[in-house]
């Protein structure tokens, strides 16, 4: 299988993501309903007042984090993308509901922006797409992260797995993955030419 950026996060969206973020026990059963919650606000903002405001990022934060999303998990033939999918407000609501992670967040997008002013004179969301790129080539692989880059590849790992967690826990994910949840399979017995190959009748 060719192994692109959707393919490697489907792998991270059928494990336990959320443990990776810190988010144990009931916490990361609450995942999925916390999306819900955040994908009901988006849509009841939609209808009566607009575009969803976030409750914890301020403008320029979120329009980074959104945009962020969407580099992870882009809209492709399949699905929609990560914002299609209400990713951006799960990880609002989780900011929200999680005080404890709002400071390395807030802390990263920092990050990301001196870093890029340095570079560019620009901030992220101002980048041209290959500039955009280079930078998170630099931070995407923890591992091979330079010591200058290790907070940015710290918070960019985090945010990764949010998204991925947002995502696979919408309906656009699962469907994405073609989960069918708990349906009864059906045993049609051993295949004939099986019960041929050890010498059985059926």
């Amino acid at each position: 299988m060719e192994i692109t950026r959707r393919n490697a996060l489907k792998i991270i969206g059928a494990t336990p993501v959320a443990a990776g973020l810190g988010i144990a026990g009931a916490d990361a059963a609450q995942a999925p309903a916390a999306h819900e919650h955040a994908a009901a606000q988006k849509t009841a903002s939609a209808g009566r007042k607009g575009p969803y405001k976030p409750k914890f990022f301020t403008a320029h934060e979120w329009a980074t984090v959104t945009m962020l999303a969407d580099i992870i998990i882009p809209k492709d033939e399949k699905s929609g993308s990560a914002s299609d999918a209400g990713v951006p407000e799960f990880i609002d609501f989780t900011m929200t509901d999680r005080p404890d992670m709002q400071t390395p967040m807030r802390g990263g997008l920092r990050w990301l922006d001196t870093t890029c002013r340095k570079r560019f004179n620009k901030e992220f969301i101002d980048l041209a797409a290959a500039d955009r790129t280079a930078i998170l080539d630099e931070i995407a692989y923890p591992k091979k992260a330079t010591p200058e880059m290790s907070q940015g590849a710290t918070f960019f790992t985090s945010l990764r797995n949010l998204v991925a967690t947002g995502f696979y826990t919408s309906k656009t994910g699962i469907a994405d993955l073609g989960y069918m949840g708990n349906v009864p399979t059906v045993w049609n017995g051993c295949p004939e030419e099986c019960l041929d190959h050890l010498g059985l009748k059926a």
